[in-house]
């Protein structure tokens, strides 16, 4: 399900925008799962990479949409903004932050329709990638599973070595292991759930990661390691192929 969210300072404006959902669903056919925010400072609060259209007021006292959109887009890089604006004059700056278009008030029906329209379409060809959402010590993370190395349990913490970055996680290794569940990663011993598309090799017990490390593969899961790699070169990983 499509995942809106409205941001306006205006009770009335954002309920306007909302009546407006509920009647091009009824006209469409459509499902969307909608929620209503009142300033740029709780969006960029409570922001989680899991919204697919942003209905963004300009004008809002404290964080205005332009601020809120650009610290947004720091961390999530895919959803589709429309700002919403008293002036048009304002709308140039969208394109600052990659605003799919912007929507004058009062925003009548017929153009938010074609915008919804749009924006919808928008999110329905972008490709479905595969990405973990992870706390940290500053906020969160927004981290594709292909660029996961692999994950590494610690004392206080779980380790997530990615392409470009380690992440501190206060996730226990099971829950990230459950994360993962048939993804083509796989458990190797009782410290490391590996990413099977960066293993480059295996030698001495021992299997060899695209960043150059080394992990080690505990005597009693070596048979299912060994079987789930073969499976994940061959081609589509099967089932067996999970974090076992």
């Amino acid at each position: 399900m499509i995942t809106i969210r409205v941001v306006d300072d205006d009770p009335r404006a954002a309920q306007h925008l909302v009546d407006h959902i509920r009647r091009y669903e009824r006209e469409h056919g459509e499902r969307f799962a909608v929620d209503v925010l009142v300033d740029g400072a709780q969006l960029v609060e409570q922001y989680r990479p899991d919204v697919d259209i942003l209905f963004l007021d300009v004008d809002m006292p404290g964080l205005d949409g332009f601020t809120a959109a650009q610290q947004v887009r720091q961390l999530d890089g895919d959803v589709v903004i429309v700002f919403v604006t008293n002036l048009g004059r304002y709308a140039i700056r969208g394109y600052e932050v990659g605003a799919l278009s912007y929507l004058l008030k009062p925003v009548g029906y017929t153009g938010f329709a074609q915008q919804l329209a749009r924006s919808v379409q928008e999110v329905r060809r972008r490709p479905v990638e595969d990405f973990l959402v992870l706390p940290t010590k500053g906020g969160i993370a927004r981290v594709s599973t292909s660029d996961i190395v692999y994950v590494e349990s610690a004392q206080r913490h779980t380790l997530v070595h990615a392409v470009d970055a380690r992440y501190a996680v206060p996730v226990t290794l099971k829950q990230l292991e459950d994360d993962l569940r048939g993804k083509a990663f796989y458990r190797s011993n009782h410290c490391y759930v590996v990413n099977l598309r960066h293993v480059v090799g295996v030698e001495d017990g021992d299997c060899v990661m695209s960043d150059g490390g080394r992990l080690a593969v505990s005597r009693s899961r070596k048979r299912g390691f060994m079987t789930a790699l073969t499976d994940f070169l061959a081609g589509p990983v099967l089932a067996r192929a999970g974090t076992g």
